[in-house]
């Protein structure tokens, strides 16, 4: 029996919690993440308690901190779910410039609204970027948001999955090809530290153990790579920042409302 059942389960946030770009092999074009691979695990564990368990993903990729916490926000609340995950700001920290502050604050409100409610809240800090190569001189705006982010979970009794201290996806292996957003077995380590996050035990007891170390590709292979990248992913993204659109502009959720898994 676990140490806390819960039944209705709603996720809001962006493309980290959207899933990508853990493919579904059952939907082309769709992804499956790790919120996914959670909500699996509880309705596990509520099936084993005898009690029915539901789940929605309102998270959309591209979306920033105001959506999250607005609309996204506000259907969660509508279906008086029990759980909801909120993980958001990834977005507006990429910007050029973001006031961390206000930002924080903003994510308190929601979660004080929740709280309010009686639904514990999980939050997610970033990773830590020190290995990620362009990606790296984000660290100070990323270490100052995790630091926000437990600061409100001990304030208002949120539980908090701590991307920043897992060792093991700071392999690249656990990442994309986009090199932004995990892998498929990056988000099936995510999953089980969310699990811990909230108490529970995860379906691998080896989930932050750092894979077998690989020898390092030649230095050929490494600029074709980075060149690779830059010309599929880097360069698209920056137009849209340019043209100030998103990926997920025209999109839905894609689990609008709680159902069974």
């Amino acid at each position: 029996m676990p140490a806390h059942v819960w039944q209705r389960y709603v996720a809001i946030g962006d493309s980290f919690t959207e899933g990508m770009v853990d493919a579904d092999p059952a939907a082309p074009g769709a992804y499956v993440g790790w919120a996914d691979r959670l909500a699996q695990a509880l309705s596990a564990d509520a099936a084993r308690s005898g009690v029915p368990f539901a789940y929605a993903n309102l998270a959309v990729r591209g979306r920033k901190l105001d959506d999250v916490v607005g609309r996204q926000l506000d259907a969660a609340l509508a279906m008086e779910p029990d759980l909801v995950s909120m993980v958001g700001g990834g977005n507006d920290i990429l910007r050029p410039s973001v006031d961390l502050d206000a930002l924080a604050g903003r994510i308190e409100e929601a979660v004080i609204r929740l709280r309010a409610a009686g639904i514990d809240v999980l939050l997610a800090t970033p990773t830590d970027p020190r290995d990620a190569g362009l990606f790296k001189a984000l660290r100070p705006r990323h270490a100052l948001h995790t630091a926000n982010l437990f600061t409100i979970a001990a304030r208002h009794g949120a539980h908090v999955l701590n991307l920043w201290g897992i060792r093991s996806v700071r392999d690249w292996r656990m990442w994309g090809e986009d090199r932004i957003h995990l892998s498929t077995e990056g988000h099936i380590r995510v999953a089980d530290a969310a699990l811990v996050a909230l108490g529970l035990p995860p379906v691998d007891p080896d989930w932050d153990r750092p894979m077998d170390p690989q020898p390092p590709a030649a230095r050929a292979e490494q600029l074709r790579q980075h060149l690779d990248w830059a010309r599929t992913h880097a360069a698209p993204w920056v137009e849209r920042r340019v043209r100030h659109t998103s990926s997920g502009d025209t999109l839905d959720a894609k689990r609008p409302g709680l159902t069974p898994l």
